[in-house]
């Protein structure tokens, strides 16, 4: 669990906006500390030293994360990371076959 930043609004889209130092991958799921899952990460935007993060929330209130600090939830794996560990499998060597003589 890496920390994303502090909520500094609600949008009138619909989005939580934070600023942060790091930049998330879109789609990230997004959580607050004691673990419950907030939302997911939706737009990066601003100065690339410290850009702005907009989070898509799937609590019933929102409002009541603004002030708090968000993390991005890294316990689960990410879909690319399968995929790429099946192409490294598909890549290994296979066994030539005998010849019959």
């Amino acid at each position: 669990m890496k920390k994303l930043g502090k909520v500094s609004h609600y949008a009138k889209q619909g989005f939580l906006i934070l600023r942060t130092t790091r930049v998330p991958n879109l789609n990230d799921r997004v959580v607050d500390k004691n673990l419950t899952f907030v939302g997911t990460v939706k737009d990066v935007f601003g100065p690339v030293n410290a850009p702005y993060v907009a989070v898509k929330p799937r609590v019933k209130n929102p409002l009541d994360y603004i002030g708090a600090p968000l993390y991005v939830d890294e316990r689960r794996g990410s879909k690319g990371n399968n995929r790429d560990k099946r192409r490294r499998d598909s890549r290994k060597k296979r066994p030539t076959p005998r010849r019959r003589g």
